[in-house]
């Protein structure tokens, strides 16, 4: 079982802060990604800014998504506010 996304929010230097249905929040680094097939294109910061809530995970201008149960586990908690 994984735990939906029900917020995102991208942040500078590739990162995205994610919330999660029970609440948690964790931040997701994107860089690793960013040189593999449609995912390169994300590199324009205009479309890495798409990101939005689609279903139970995220998705972007270019149709481009990442499995909800990849972003969990490979997101960090966040103890402080993030900007």
């Amino acid at each position: 079982m994984y735990l939906a996304v029900i917020n995102v929010k991208p942040l500078s230097d590739y990162q995205l802060l994610l919330t999660f249905e029970n609440g948690e929040k964790k931040k997701f680094d994107m860089k690793p990604y960013l040189d593999k097939g449609i995912f390169k294109e994300l590199k324009d910061e205009k479309k890495f800014e798409s990101v939005r809530v689609s279903f139970d995970s995220i998705e972007w201008c270019n149709q481009a998504d990442i499995d909800p149960e990849v972003l969990y586990e490979k997101s960090v908690a966040q103890t402080k506010a993030v900007n």
